[in-house]
């Protein structure tokens, strides 16, 4: 009669406990990042009666008799399914569509969480405004060639945005061009210069930038000198000293200094641009990237600077063409900038933050860290949308988003609840039903007892 009471109180004390847990999921509802949790039941240890009896010649086996003592709960697990987005517009808000954990710290532990609402303090530092936990990641550093590179295989740091930061000016280094020269057009007499018969001429203008940040128009003119063949010449606003203009030796070649200053373009019949060379000296390049060396030299710095000009690669349809089309007077690319202040940046689905500019530049600036776990259901719960590592968790794998299994970052949302109302609440009704059957059977017993009781009477 007592186990019967006893397994009646374990019924009630352990459904209390899933609808603990019902309620606790209700209340989350529509909170960021919250991933619900469900409660598992299992029978507790069985008193034998009598075992069990193997067969013998003239009777069967027998089974074992037991009489269970009630149930336990076997396990209250965290369920980490993929929760719905929401668009916040904010673009400090974050949302990873996957597996994957943010990475946040207070200098001295590392927490874990699904949780993206982020902002900025006001030292820039990416934060969680709700506690002030930072957000972690790794900073870009500049390299040799002056781009700012992320190493997301290094030790995660704190990740400050400076925004309204200053970038320094850049000389320009590299130039691209990308046009065509009209085959149609008349040969020009060889005497001519560029600057004299402009006008029978292709022009292309770009402004280059020399260390501060100045402007500088660098202007080509092509002419036609002969079939296939086209002669160059170039000048820039506020140099000292005449453009000067000279092609890279190949391989093997010994640089020769350019007298002439001029360059000599030869096509192939179908308009491909197959080699550029010195008009006044032999060198001259035929294989691959064709490069020339642009001089010059800025008003009051006695150093010469140089640029270099890409006019595309040899025998290929990039660079300067040569077909019966209109002329197209276009350099399209180079490489230098002004002095400009971050006015905005954005975060892609990688996690890498990149500043834009008022100069119209745009630089890389960081990268936010996600962390993977072998067992996810295994971490400890701190409160706070917070998970910190456990015994059973496995060890954080932290790493860039969309790479090694890791999902991939939304920015602009955030990721609501997995809790489904429609789950909980039929949970409620189970589980005041299976409460309610385990006091009927407490209350049975009792009458029971009762009756016992009576007989001595």
């Amino acid at each position: 009669m007592m186990r019967a009471l006893y397994s009646g109180v374990s019924g009630l004390k352990n459904h209390q406990t899933r609808m603990d847990v019902v309620s606790n999921n209700i209340s989350n509802v529509n909170t960021y990042g919250f991933k619900s949790s469900r409660v598992t039941f299992q029978d507790m240890i069985s008193q034998t009666l009598s075992g069990a009896a193997k067969p013998e010649e003239n009777r069967g086996g027998v089974n074992p008799r037991q009489v269970g003592l009630g149930m336990t709960i076997a396990s209250i697990d965290r369920i980490f399914t993929q929760g719905s987005l929401q668009t916040t517009g904010n673009q400090t808000d974050l949302a990873i569509s996957g597996d994957g954990f943010f990475v946040i710290s207070d200098g001295d532990r590392k927490y874990y969480t699904r949780a993206g609402s982020f902002g900025l303090d006001k030292n820039g530092t990416l934060v969680n405004p709700g506690n002030g936990l930072k957000v972690q990641g790794w900073m870009a550093t500049q390299n040799q060639t002056g781009e700012m590179v992320i190493n997301p295989s290094g030790t995660t740091e704190d990740l400050i945005i400076p925004i309204y930061g200053k970038v320094e000016a850049r000389e320009t280094a590299n130039i691209k061009y990308k046009c065509n020269l009209d085959s149609r057009y008349a040969i020009v007499p060889p005497n001519a210069t560029g600057r004299m018969r402009a006008s029978a001429g292709v022009t292309t203008n770009i402004d280059a930038y020399d260390n501060l940040g100045n402007t500088h128009r660098l202007t080509m003119v092509f002419w036609k000198t002969g079939a296939n063949q086209w002669t160059a010449s170039g000048a820039i606003t506020d140099s000292t000293v005449p453009l000067s203009l000279d092609v890279q030796a190949g391989a093997g070649q010994q640089n020769n200094a350019n007298p002439s200053s001029r360059i000599n373009l030869r096509f192939s019949p179908d308009g491909r641009l197959v080699s550029v060379a010195d008009e006044g000296s032999p060198d001259e390049s035929n294989q691959g990237s064709l490069i020339v060396n642009a001089n010059w030299r800025v008003a009051g710095d006695p150093n010469m600077r140089t640029m270099l000009l890409d006019l595309g690669k040899a025998g290929l349809m990039e660079g300067i063409t040569q077909f019966a089309s209109p002329a197209t007077t276009r350099a399209v690319e180079q490489d230098g900038f002004n002095m400009g202040y971050m006015e905005s940046f954005n975060i892609d689905n990688s996690g890498v933050i990149t500043g834009v500019y008022s100069n119209g530049t745009k630089r890389s600036v960081g990268q936010v860290a996600m962390a993977v776990f072998t067992n996810p259901q295994g971490l400890h719960a701190t409160g706070e949308n917070l998970f910190e590592v456990s015994n059973n968790s496995g060890m954080a794998n932290e790493g860039a988003a969309n790479t090694q299994g890791r999902g991939k970052i939304v920015a602009g949302t955030l990721e609501m609840s997995n809790v489904d109302l429609s789950d909980q609440f039929t949970d409620m009704i189970v589980t005041q039903r299976g409460f309610q059957a385990n006091s009927r059977s407490i209350t049975t017993s009792d009458q029971m007892l009762q009756e016992l009781l009576s007989l001595k009477r």
